[in-house]
This record gives C-alpha cells, structure tokens and sequence, in this order.
C-alpha cells in the first residue's frame, strides 16, 4: 500500500484553535474539522487538478523502507498516474495498468474499496460516511492538522492530514497501521487547474498497438 507524510517543522508557538463540537444523533461532529476537510474536498474535485506524490514507507522503527514518486492527475473520479516504469488509468469504471518494462496492460474493474490510498481525493470523496475527523491544531504556517479514525476496522487506525487551512490545499497524509508502520505521502506543485480531456484517464491502445492487453474484468 501507498500512504503519505512529510514532517512540519514546528514552529515555537503554535496557533491552537479552540475545538468547536456539534452533537447530532448520529454523533459527535467536529466543525472546525469538516470546514477545513469540505474545503480540501471541493478543492481537489472542483476540476482537472494535477499534484506530485512522494510515497515512503516506514517500518515499526520509523525506518524508511521504500520510496517512491508520482504524478497524478484527478478530476472527479477519473485519474491517472505515472511511476517508474507504471502507468495506471482509471476512467471512473475501470482501470488499466500499463506495465513498460513488461509491456503489457491489464484492465481491471475499478476497486469499490474505500482504501484507494493512490489518492487522497477518493477518501475526502465519502470522508462523512467512511471516517470520523478530528481537528487537531493549526501551525504557524497556516496548515491544519487533521485525523481521520475510520469507522470500520481497517489495517490502519488513523490517517493524519495536513491541509493549509486557506487554500485547501493538501500538503501531505500520514497513514497509521496498527502494525506501528507508517506510510507518507508528500504532495507538491499543485494545480487546481490543469487541462486535459477524458482521453487521458483511459490507455489508448491506437497509439501503442505494440503493447499487449490483458482484459480481467
């Protein structure tokens, strides 16, 4: 699994913002959390947007075991994303996996899994209905710290976001497992508005007739 974070450098003093709690019948609901989360959400599916990720991965001892970066590109559903030698398109139904040194793309059913940690849209998607949130703090820097606990059990306890609490801009995610591993991504060069038209989110095999196709669904 691919999970994000970047550390902040905290500053010496932190602005802490006074927790405000909604009790509904269904629960405690933490408003200064869904503010921030709201604004993230509409910011990442507003349009075609495109980031880079920096993935690592960390054992029990907080040592790095596997690094990675990505490009990505999302827009409501639909995303692509290049890695080393990977290219993976999904159109909002269906994937492809297009594997360079192989040569070969599989095409699979898009995944109805919650745990879509590739993207960090697909989680603020159903964030209400998948994970309860937590405000945590806002640094300095402006950047809001937030926990999602989710609500069915999962290999991980919590997922940390760090969201600047003015743009809405996702600047990294920290996945928790309780394994006591951690998985980071680092978001930069954020575009909220990239341009690109549906062909991208599918693997065109016109432009690659060499490429050989592999059809699971």
């Amino acid at each position: 699994m691919k999970r994000f974070f970047a550390f902040l450098l905290l500053c010496s003093s932190t602005l802490i913002a006074a927790a405000q709690i909604t009790h509904t019948s269904k629960g405690a609901v933490d408003q200064n959390a869904e503010a921030i989360l709201k604004k993230a959400s509409d910011k990442i599916s507003s349009g075609t947007v495109s980031f880079n990720v920096t993935m690592v991965n960390k054992d029990a001892n907080k040592k790095e075991t596997a690094r990675m970066q990505a490009s990505v590109t999302y827009s409501k559903g639909k995303y692509h994303v290049s890695f080393k030698d990977n290219e993976i398109y999904c159109d909002g139904t269906a994937t492809w996996h297009w594997n360079k040194e192989s040569n070969e793309v599989v095409i699979n059913n898009m995944s109805t899994s919650e745990d879509d940690l590739m993207n960090p849209a697909s989680i603020l998607a159903d964030y209400k209905k998948n994970f309860k949130s937590k405000y945590i703090r806002q640094e300095q820097n402006g950047n809001a710290i937030i926990d999602l606990t989710p609500k069915k059990s999962k290999s991980y306890y919590k997922i940390r976001f760090t969201i600047n609490a003015k743009s809405g801009i996702i600047q990294r995610m920290e996945l928790y497992n309780y394994d006591s591993s951690r998985g980071e991504y680092v978001i930069s060069k954020f575009n909220g508005s990239a341009k690109g038209g549906d062909e991208q989110f599918t693997f065109q095999k016109e432009k690659y007739p060499n490429v050989e196709v592999i059809d699971m669904r």
